[in-house]
């Protein structure tokens, strides 16, 4: 009798035997992933939901925050996805050399006009910074013994940074609308470079050059930079595609992606030149 009740139940409910450690497993991951996209949907908004200010990039459609007004709630967005999380990691992780100015403004882009528009400014006087630091000690190492041309490029780059920083802090120039002609304004900053490359190699040579600044690897740093801003400006691969990289391989992240690639091949070269400097010596007369 109490086989027979054993097995009507078993042929009532033949399923139950057929769950495995890695069936409960996957149905717990499923459930997981699904519970984590609600929370992050709730969390996240559309384009068309955001406010005129937070609008930058129509080809980026989702994955959004909304403007919360508190920087303690804009920073608990670190703990889940959106189409900032690679810009804000991007530079959090980058931060021990460089970019704490453009990590805490991405961390905090969404609390309120104001604020945002306080922490843009701070994140391009950072790019300011960045690309004026880089060209100072190249200089240097390029035309050690000729003080001269040494000072002229380095009043140069500093013309040019205060030029491009007093831009950047000109509400005028921080509107989508200027997107592209910031974005040429540091192209060409960052294309300054080439004088000093091109000059050395007119006193000294190539292979003098490259024993002295590492010119290989800052063509290298010149290279990541210029393809990211060119991605940045042209908006691709999110124009080809929109929607369909908002959170993850957008344009913006690319160029940040880029110049930390950039700033990682300036400190290699600039550990070469301190080397030959101080192993090989240049023999100033």
């Amino acid at each position: 009798m109490e086989v027979r009740k054993r097995t009507a139940k078993q042929e009532k409910h033949p399923h139950h035997h057929h769950f495995s450690a890695s069936d409960v497993v996957h149905e717990t991951a499923e459930v997981t992933r699904e519970v984590v996209e609600k929370v992050a949907e709730k969390l996240t908004c559309m384009w068309d939901e955001l406010q005129e200010w937070q609008r930058d990039n129509h080809f980026i459609r989702s994955g959004y925050r909304p403007a919360t007004a508190s920087y303690l709630k804009s920073l608990k967005s670190l703990s889940y996805w959106h189409n900032e999380t690679v810009n804000i990691y991007s530079h959090l992780l980058g931060a021990v050399f460089f970019g704490v100015l453009s990590s805490i403004l991405y961390a905090t882009l969404s609390p309120r006009h104001e604020a945002a528009k306080l922490w843009n400014v701070l994140d391009y006087v950072g790019i300011v910074g960045l690309i004026t630091g880089s060209f100072i000690p190249s200089v240097y190492y390029g035309f050690k013994c000729e003080t001269l041309i040494r000072d002229g490029y380095w009043i140069m780059i500093c013309t040019i940074a205060i030029a491009c920083a007093t831009v950047s802090v000109h509400p005028h120039f921080r509107t989508p609308k200027y997107r592209p002609v910031r974005t040429s304004m540091f192209v060409a900053m960052g294309l300054s470079g080439v004088l000093p490359i091109v000059h050395g190699i007119q006193l000294h040579g190539i292979k003098e050059v490259e024993r002295r600044s590492a010119m290989s690897w800052l063509l290298a740093e010149g290279a990541a930079y210029l393809v990211g801003a060119l991605l940045y400006a042209a908006r691709v691969p999110e124009r080809l595609m929109p929607g369909k990289f908002d959170i993850v391989g957008s344009s913006h992240q690319i160029f940040h992606m880029l110049v930390l690639v950039g700033a990682g091949c300036h400190l290699k070269g600039m550990v070469v030149s301190f080397d030959n400097a101080h192993s090989n010596g240049v023999q100033c007369p």
